[in-house]
């Protein structure tokens, strides 16, 4: 049961063939055609990545589904063990993908320790037909070692129905029995999903259901599980565990007083909801097992033509994990010295568990469209003027808006953030660049006319429900890091190695859909210019918004510089943090003023600029070419000019001191190392050998467990909430990695330094992050600089998952004399 692609699109993915013809309209034809069939191949997935496991499609307002669970063996804890949204206290030993491909599908574990239950899940794509295809996915638990081997474990499946359709249970599979016995079916519509069904299978004959002898069990015998159909309000319908308490209220009032507290049913027996299954928007299956056990669930396109089976699961997990490993195993491999096993299967979870963690949010977002004056943060004591004006705001909602992205944290930070995206980008681009893509593109279409996009995507109210109300409101004055430039550059980069490379080498299988679809943009020049030439406008739009509404003023203080334009400040400041910088606490000026400039926002600017001159130089825009080129020369010589001290031999903020002279604030750290970060200082640079000294150095940057985000020297070093104040942040060694290679391969006076640099950093990161991960079963936000723990947010699957690229980076010898040798 394959999709097969139409003859037109499969000649276009052909890894041999060549798109001779200039038609406009063929051209056409096929961009429609492949965006249809990518469209098809990433409809469905677990896009709930807020939830321990959820399946939603790509479309507002449709079919949903999920998983709860809970140990039911005692009265005080049973509620409070019911698993559903992402949490950090719940007693998780670790969780997440151990495989995912998202054209495919793959393997979840969950070691719920505080339930003493180990949980997998299957979930597998099945394509065909002309809604998306189908899917299916198994559920297996397994006691721990710590629980008892009859423990009773309650699992609830749920699938909702927002919008316009009807959903209901099929009666002939539940019969007039006070509970179910054998296999529930759903039949459901709508008129983006066509005719459908879902099954919830009884499993092997293996499982075991929970028994007692209290009188209640005759009442209500448990069976092989309970249905409850309900109709709820559209906007209460993601509160699926709320809705499954209203049920067991329901159930348990009634029953406690007929027993009375002296005799109650065993937890198991209590916590149960209502037999009432029927039609409505909101269905509940519970099954109470005891030991082992297993069941499917199987969602069925009508127009595939075939039902999805268990024993198509099986096959598909199968063909799913062959895929997986042998794309992986092309471009992702971990290099010398990470080629054992146990690295290998530590660099697969990671991007597993970044992809696994993209998810489709649906809902409007709160902005504040007053355009106060205060905004502008012009005059002396600014953040308190704007502290003011946002207090008095009254924010509008916006939208319905719709975003693909993944996420930085599933228990924590479940939504999108425009820095943090960038840099999940980069491995993704490598896996699947095709959905990296479509993830820009789903940013860009949140831009407003102004050229705006909010740098925290915090959609519906399932989103905002885990959002301190304070950090709700998005402001259209507030910028954050153009991170996705990066990876856009990285495409680029891409594409120029895919027209280097002889495509007669690929010998890609074109009746594998998802393996054509994966690089169908790169492979396909027309189809690489088309998306660029489509969205260079927002691009230009957002890049424009980015020079007006974060301008610095270097006329105003007599500022010498080459350029009277090209310097550039953070609006959102106060006077402990910069939030929109990124690096919310990293020390800055003191106090705060309007005429600061930050280096790490001008290095921003000259990266996003040297992105669009190429994107310019590539698609013939000549004109706009030179205008970029000009300005990123601009911009490379106000870093100099404004931002590098002679004395400190650094790059520092500036700002205005008390007799209005333009003067330098240096903290050496992350924001000093800016300009080498952004590739805006090169091999040849007369600043570079300062700026490695710096890093290189035990007591400023360097760590053994990676490079801190504040020089140990500093007076600030450690201090407050000590965020950006000293502890090892991953996207940032990232980039100070990436940037030590290139400077190793290039000729240049630091080239051997850069080199040795390289080759222990690489092997510092990968060894905390991977130690980590063995000893808690988590990836985290930060490390322990001096210690090397892992610490703040756990599962940090998002910029964290950058040590996937890391490894599969290439080992380079740390003496030249040694590659020599080797040679």
């Amino acid at each position: 049961m394959h999709l097969r692609i139409p003859v037109l699109l499969t000649s276009l993915l052909s890894a041999t063939s060549v798109f001779a013809s200039q038609d406009p309209n063929d051209v056409s034809i096929l961009i429609k055609e492949a965006a249809r069939a990518n469209n098809e191949s990433l409809l469905w997935g677990p896009y709930k990545p807020n939830l321990y496991f959820g399946v939603r499609p790509r479309i507002a307002n449709s079919l949903a589904a999920g998983l709860m669970w809970a140990k039911v063996d005692d009265y005080g804890s049973a509620q409070g063990n019911f698993r559903h949204t992402c949490e950090q206290n719940e007693g998780m030993a670790g969780y997440g993908w151990d495989e995912y491909d998202i054209r495919k599908g793959g393997r979840q574990t969950i070691h719920d320790a505080g339930n003493s239950l180990d949980l997998t899940i299957d979930f597998v794509k099945v394509p065909g037909g002309q809604n998306g295809g189908s899917w299916g996915f198994r559920v297996k638990g397994t006691p721990r070692d710590d629980g008892a081997p009859d423990q009773p474990i309650s699992m609830v499946f749920y699938t909702t129905l927002e919008g316009l359709g009807q959903l209901g249970v099929d009666s002939d599979s539940v019969g007039d029995a006070p509970a179910l016995e054998g296999d529930v079916k759903f039949k459901g519509y709508s008129s983006e999903l066509g005719d459908f069904t879902i099954d919830v299978t009884e499993g092997p004959e293996t499982n075991e259901y929970f028994e007692h002898d209290h009188p209640s069990q005759e009442e209500k015998p448990l069976g092989k599980g309970l249905v409850s159909s309900t109709t709820m309000p559209q906007a209460q319908l993601w509160q699926a565990k709320g809705i499954m308490f209203m049920q067991m209220k329901g159930e348990v009032e009634p029953t406690v007083q007929a027993y009375g507290a002296e005799n109650p049913p065993p937890p198991a027996q209590l916590f149960t909801i209502k037999h009432q299954p029927g039609d409505g928007n909101a269905h509940l299956v519970q099954k109470v097992f005891t030991g082992p056990f297993e069941f499917d669930v199987l969602f069925s396109s009508a127009s595939a033509g075939e039902p999805v089976t268990s024993e198509t699961i099986t096959k598909e997990l199968k063909e799913a994990s062959l895929s997986f490993s042998e794309r992986f195993k092309q471009v992702l491999a971990p290099q010398v010295p990470f080629e054992a096993s146990k690295y290998i299967e530590f660099s697969k979870a990671m991007l597993s568990n970044l992809v696994g963690g993209i998810g489709f949010f649906h809902g409007d977002d709160i902005v504040d469209r007053s355009n106060d004056p205060a905004y502008e943060e012009e005059n002396e004591g600014f953040w308190e003027e704007t502290a003011e004006a946002r207090a008095a705001v009254k924010p509008v909602l916006e939208g319905p808006k719709d975003l693909f992205t993944c996420v930085p944290s599933r228990p924590f930070f479940p939504r999108g953030f425009l820095w943090d995206e960038g840099f999940h980008l980069l491995p993704v681009m490598e896996y699947d660049s095709d959905v990296a893509l479509e993830i820009i593109k789903s940013w860009f279409h949140l831009m407003d006319e102004d050229g705006w996009i909010a740098r925290e995507q915090i959609l519906g109210q399932e989103a905002r429900s885990k959002v301190p109300h304070e950090f709700t409101v998005q402001y259209p004055h507030y910028a954050n890091p153009p991170t996705l430039f990066m990876a856009l550059e990285a495409f680029m980069d891409k594409a120029k190695a895919q027209t280097n490379k002889s495509t007669q080498t690929e010998n890609l299988d074109t009746e594998d859909v998802a393996e054509s679809l994966r690089t169908a943009t790169l492979r396909n020049p027309e189809l690489a210019d088309a998306y660029l030439r489509s969205f260079y406008p927002l691009m230009k739009r957002h890049y424009n918004w980015y020079r007006s509404t974060q301008r610095g003023d270097i006329k105003s203080y007599d500022r010498e510089a080459f350029s009277t334009k090209e310097g550039y400040r953070w609006r959102g400041r106060s006077v402990q943090h910069i939030l929109t910088s990124g690096i919310d606490d990293y020390p800055r000026p003191q106090p705060p003023h309007p005429g600061e400039l930050h280096v790490d926002l001008i290095s921003w600017m000259g990266m996003m600029t040297r992105t669009l001159r190429r994107i310019a130089e590539t698609l013939g825009e000549q004109d706009d070419a030179e205008e970029f080129a000009y300005y990123e020369n601009a911009i490379s010589r106000n870093i100099d000019d404004l931002h590098w001290d002679e004395k400190e031999q650094t790059f520092c903020d500036a700002t205005i001191d008390e007799f209005e002279e333009s003067v330098h604030v240096c903290h050496k750290g992350y924001i000093s190392i800016f300009p080498f970060l952004t590739g805006m200082i090169g091999p040849d640079s007369p600043r570079l050998k300062a700026v490695l000294d710096l890093i290189a150095d035990p007591e400023e940057l360097w760590s053994d467990y990676g490079i801190r985000s504040l020089s140990k020297k500093d007076k600030f070093y450690g201090t407050d909430e000590n965020y950006w104040r000293g502890p090892v942040w991953m996207p940032i060694n990232y980039l100070v990695l990436r940037n030590l290679y290139e400077t190793a391969i290039a000729d240049g006076p630091h080239q051997e330094q850069a080199r040795e640099m390289y080759s222990k950093l690489r092997k510092n990161l990968v060894e905390i992050v991977f130690r980590e991960w063995k000893k808690t079963g988590f990836a985290w936000e930060q490390y322990n600089p001096e210690t090397g723990v892992g610490q703040r947010n756990q599962h940090f699957t998002g910029w964290t998952s950058l040590v996937v690229s890391i490894m599969s980076m290439p080992d380079l010898p740390e003496r030249a004399e040694t590659a020599h040798d080797e040679l």
